[in-house]
């Protein structure tokens, strides 16, 4: 795969001298500046010029078309852009490409791993060679961050720029916002419940463990008692035990000590 050799960050100095021209344009001078905008590299966002009066009011006059388009490079997408093609201007490569990349941007916001069959598809591209070059192009203007999976045909979402937001669809991402926000109570209120009763077991451990252990001390307690008096026990007979073998061999001895003095008392005679 061929890389592209320029690399375009999105930034907003670009964005902010367009705003500052565009504050003081009218007219075909407006519809120009808009032209110019949409060909800027680096220049993804729109609502803030949509909402300059002097351009709102390109609505309604010999620029509506221009108007249009800003509104499709927005909100819209490729495919937008295509079904209502003879009503609009043009487009510049420049322009057919940010117009892609944007279109890649909200197909990631709704799916992370993108198939090369859908984003063929959605952005009228010929062939697989065009279709990475694009979204190098765009991993480079930082617009995305993700990978190409070649192997299984399909480009990983890691991370997309955001796209302006109608009005009108304010009230449902409130509605979405809100949703999750129940959602994560709902998480949070699980979780306490799990330290909860993950506290009371191990409180529960606790105590039969500091029971067990005071078992464990009174029986090696006891069995120090016990094994005490039976040593104790077995010192006493064997004291008595002693004592009664000497008592034994004494007369024994007294008598080996008096049969000489009978001797010598018959002898005497």
């Amino acid at each position: 795969m061929e890389e592209m050799a320029t690399e375009v960050k999105v930034t907003n100095s670009n964005q902010e001298q367009f705003l500052l021209l565009a504050k003081s344009a009218k007219g075909a001078a407006l519809a120009t500046l808009i032209s110019q905008v949409l060909d800027a590299p680096g220049v993804y966002v729109f609502g803030e010029l949509l909402d300059m009066h002097n351009v709102k009011e390109l609505a309604s006059g010999d620029h509506a078309a221009t108007f249009k388009l800003l509104t499709v490079f927005a909100y819209g997408t490729y495919g937008d852009y295509m079904a209502e093609a003879s009503n609009l201007p043009a487009l510049s490569e420049a322009q057919k490409n940010k117009l892609r990349h944007l279109s890649v941007v909200t197909l990631a916001a709704k799916v992370k791993c993108i198939p090369y069959s859908v984003l063929l598809d959605k952005l009228h591209l010929k062939n697989v060679r065009q279709l990475e070059d694009l979204i190098i192009e765009a991993i480079y203007a930082d617009v995305l961050r993700g990978t190409l999976d070649q192997r299984n045909q399909r480009l990983e979402v890691d991370y997309s720029i955001g796209r302006d937001i109608r009005r009108e669809d304010l009230s449902t991402i409130a509605h979405t916002l809100q949703d999750w926000c129940q959602g994560c109570e709902a998480m949070l209120s699980g979780i306490e419940e799990q330290v909860s009763r993950a506290n009371q077991q191990k409180e529960q451990h606790l105590s039969v463990t500091q029971h067990i252990e005071a078992e464990v001390a009174n029986l090696k307690k006891t069995i120090k008692v016990t094994t005490a008096a039976a040593t104790a026990a077995a010192v006493a007979v064997t004291s008595q035990d002693d004592q009664h073998m000497v008592e034994m061999r004494e007369p024994a001895a007294g008598s080996n000590q008096r049969q000489p003095s009978k001797k010598a008392a018959k002898g005497k005679g």
